[in-house]
């Protein structure tokens, strides 16, 4: 990213934010809430555009070249986007033949099992909790392939069994050379699996380095008075 910023009617999202991630790292994602985070993983994976400034994903330009940059991108967000009157294997097939990956009964199931509801593969996504909607969501970009993964508050809505899962997706991800961004407020946690850390204050970057210092050095202190624009 060079120089991006991002702007909601007159308030900027985004000021000004430059860095660089080198392939295969994980990069924790900090800030308090409404610090441009969310903004930020949705700017890299095109589902909005920035205002001002360039970013690249793998030698893609996000303005001119959406299509290359999805093609290499899964991002979690914050709803699940799921069809609730279907079960949770025919969801997963809707999504896998939309990117074009193996839609099979055995493959899906497969990845039901590797998100812990292989039991509920029948079952129609609005009996389903919170968590479970999730887990659903995490299947969606296991099934993708990416060689680019964001994922926004990952551990949210899920429980302790839940917060291991995402551990080990993380560490699964890493092993598969795969760059990753996560947005967490769970500094402690992330900081043991993230390779590099920034910090996002009121849109602007404010820190980076390396993961495991963010939690003692990346200044997430009480929110201040707005600033202005670029």
């Amino acid at each position: 990213m060079r120089g991006v910023s991002r702007r909601y009617g007159r308030r900027w999202a985004l000021i000004d934010v430059s860095f660089t991630v080198p392939h295969g790292k994980v990069v924790m994602v900090a800030g308090r809430n409404g610090s441009g985070k969310s903004t930020l993983l949705r700017v890299l994976s095109t589902a909005i555009r920035p205002d001002l400034g360039t970013a690249k994903i793998e030698g893609f330009d996000l303005k001119h070249e959406r299509d290359d940059v999805r093609r290499k991108v899964a991002i979690l967000g914050h709803a699940s986007y799921t069809y609730d009157e279907l079960s949770a294997i025919e969801n997963l097939q809707l999504m896998a033949r939309l990117v074009g990956v193996d839609s099979s009964r055995e493959a899906m199931l497969h990845l039901l099992n590797q998100v812990g509801l292989a039991e509920r593969a029948e079952d129609s996504i609005n009996t389903f909790s919170a968590g479970m909607r999730k887990r659903i969501s995490l299947a969606r970009v296991l099934l993708q392939k990416a060689t680019v993964v964001m994922l926004d508050e990952p551990y949210g809505q899920l429980d302790p069994p839940g917060f291991r899962f995402i551990d080990g997706m993380v560490r699964h991800l890493r092993d598969e050379g795969v760059t990753l961004l996560m947005a967490t407020h769970q500094l402690e946690r992330a900081s043991a699996l993230c390779d590099l850390g920034i910090v996002l204050d009121r849109g602007r970057l404010t820190w980076e380095g390396a993961a495991k210092d963010l939690p003692s050095e990346g200044g997430l202190e009480p929110a201040g008075t707005p600033e202005g624009g670029p």
